[in-house]
């Protein structure tokens, strides 16, 4: 079992950048694959980006990468605007294509306008 806790989040101005990390601790980040999810007021959660895909809003401006010796995965956001404003949330399946059965807490991340 895996246990992941997001940081990072904070308020921005549209354009601006973030830098989110989703620390794992309980076993490593390579015995699992990885994704990025997130969820706005009023919405239900939607994918964000994994090792191997992002979504189509976040294509260009998001990037996935990580650091096995930390044990933790980054979400680079760049260029953000007010829609990226949401909870996000990392998360970790046994294998591409699995369902993700472990979750963090969430990190919130506020774009202003």
């Amino acid at each position: 079992q895996v246990l992941l806790v997001e940081s990072g989040g904070g308020l921005v101005q549209a354009g601006g950048s973030l830098r989110l990390s989703c620390a794992a601790s309980g076993r490593t980040i390579s015995s699992y694959y990885m994704g990025w999810f997130r969820q706005a007021p009023g919405k239900e959660r939607e994918f964000v980006a994994s090792f191997s895909r992002y979504a189509d809003s976040v294509k260009g401006r998001f990037t996935v990468s990580r650091d096995n010796a930390k044990n933790t995965v980054y979400l680079q956001m760049n260029s953000l605007k007010p829609e990226d404003t949401a909870v996000y949330y990392c998360a970790a399946a046994s294998a591409r294509g699995y369902a993700y059965d472990y979750w963090g807490q969430g990190t919130q991340v506020t774009v202003s306008s």
